[in-house]
């Protein structure tokens, strides 16, 4: 018998390589079958991956939910993943197990890009020392943001009526309102990170946002939740350069963008904005192999706040919009308060939140009704841990359903409804459920809420203040449902603004 060829020898290691899997996934399950979450019985090699409508995945779950109950179990490839539902174990496994549950999984795409979301940045990385010491610099700096001659609040301000005056300009005609939402919330990023914005018609804010919308397209497309759990197919030539070049090219811009500011940066004065005050830690952390401030975060942590803070603010914001051309009683009710708190001789201030319950009713309305991701950010579990009684180990995927929460109909009033009195007591005072967590719970809550309520409230009291909103003549009624990738979207829609 002949020797055998280098092919066939890997085609054997590979034939191993999956019997032993199936061998392990076997024994494994048998030991946690008694506890473990009940689930449809998965294909060997593939999992559930043909077994599930992953192009209708929020139906999908809502079936699987009602076969299985709040906490049930699927096999994606290799990979284990519990999905939990319902505000009971949802708050049980973030809250109350939280640091058993808010580690993040790896993703090997990301990895096979050369990034390291795992060891990098705020919004993927492994929950540990590094984690921690850039969610706290990043949490102070955005409540502290008195970095140089402007505080956030002004620069949010004054993109309000930047914005306001791109609306005004289109004469009351019928448009779409999505690309200057856009804009106006990339200025507020931009703002933060790199202490500057750019006009609405720069080609350099374009192109940070149709590479921006390509990341986004590329992360909820069906190819990367593929390779995600069959990672070994990331080396077939030329796949992840053909599905992924978003990715790298929208990196790429922002790293230029860091490279320009650092070289204008002067240590010896103030912050400008908080790539400044990062590039301060990193000096001061020179010498200390334990820090983790340094280049490599810097990229990470502003690549986070680009992608995770420009589109969830802006759909949102589409979102609310559409909710009031399609709910005109309630944008009356909401001028008639403005008009009573405000007024129109000043710009609104986050110090008028306070005294507008309807209108802050009707923001967290918009966010529970249309929660722009309903199905958060994948935990992991770091050890073994119990959730409602089952028993999920170590290493397993936590897919948290804040829709099942949002829309759970023992707690909200009419929860298929938008309905701003959900947020509102008797008296009309305004009240937050316990159950109301669309930036989630618990440690891994979205880093960037403190910036998205106030970017909402400002954006839309401005706009509210200034127009009155409507769906154009002649055009049908816009439908309130969404499409649904990695973010919920309104479907494409016009509306009419008109001066008040």
């Amino acid at each position: 018998m002949g020797l055998l060829t280098g092919d066939a020898l890997f085609s054997m290691a590979v034939v191993v390589a999956v019997f032993l899997l199936l061998v392990d996934l076997m024994h494994r399950r048998q030991r946690w079958a008694a506890r473990y979450p009940p689930g449809p019985v998965p294909v060997p090699g593939l999992g559930n991956l043909l077994q599930v409508d992953f192009q209708n995945v929020l139906y999908a779950f809502y079936k699987l939910r009602h076969r299985f109950g709040d906490v049930f179990s699927l096999q994606l490839a290799w990979t284990p993943v519990v999905v939990l539902n319902g505000p009971a174990a949802v708050r049980e496994a973030l809250v109350d197990h939280s640091e058993d549950t808010s580690d993040r999984p790896p993703v090997p795409v990301y990895e096979h890009l050369g990034f390291q979301p795992h060891s990098q940045g705020v919004v993927m990385a492994h929950y540990g020392p590094a984690w921690r010491e850039q969610r706290r610099f990043s949490l102070s700096t955005l409540r502290n943001f008195g970095l140089g001659k402007k505080s956030l609040e002004q620069w949010v301000t004054e993109e309000a009526a930047c914005l306001c005056a791109a609306f005004a300009s289109q004469n009351g005609r019928p448009f779409r309102p999505n690309a200057l939402l856009n804009k106006a919330v990339c200025n507020v990023i931009s703002s933060l990170v790199y202490g500057r914005r750019f006009e609405y018609e720069d080609p350099q804010l374009d192109r940070t946002l149709e590479l921006l919308q390509e990341l986004l397209k590329e992360s909820s497309g069906l190819a990367l939740q593929v390779l995600n759990v069959m990672p070994w197919l990331l080396h077939i030539p030329g796949l992840v350069e053909k599905f992924f070049s978003g990715h790298k090219a929208f990196s790429a811009l922002l790293d230029e963008l860091v490279m320009e500011h650092r070289m204008t940066w002067d240590p010896a004065q103030p912050p400008r904005d908080l790539t400044d005050a990062f590039l301060a830690k990193i000096e001061k952390a020179k010498g200390n192999p334990e820090s983790s401030f340094n280049q490599a975060n810097l990229y990470a942590v502003t690549n986070d706040l680009f992608a995770a803070g420009t589109a969830t603010t802006s759909i949102t914001l589409a979102w609310a919009l559409l909710l009031m051309i399609l709910h005109p009683d309630e944008q009356r009710h909401v001028q008639e308060e403005i008009d009573a708190v405000i007024g129109q001789g000043r710009r609104p201030e986050m110090a008028d939140q306070a005294r507008m319950p309807f209108t802050n009713a009707v923001i967290h309305e918009v966010q529970r009704y249309r929660h722009i991701g309903p199905l958060g950010t994948p935990h992991m579990t770091s050890r073994d841990t119990e959730v409602q009684g089952f028993f999920i180990p170590k290493g397993t995927t936590l897919i948290t359903n804040l829709l099942s929460v949002l829309m759970d109909e023992t707690i909200w009033e009419k929860p298929l409804k938008f309905h701003p009195a959900h947020f509102l007591d008797p008296e009309g005072r305004f009240v937050k459920p316990e159950a109301f967590i669309p930036f989630s719970a618990g440690p891994r809550t979205c880093l960037g809420e403190p910036l998205a309520r106030m970017e909402l409230f400002l954006f839309f009291t401005s706009l509210l203040q200034r127009f009155s909103f409507s769906v154009p003549e002649g055009q049908p009624r816009p439908s309130d449902l969404g499409i649904f990738g990695i973010l919920l979207n309104p479907l494409p829609y016009q509306l009419c603004a008109v001066s008040r």
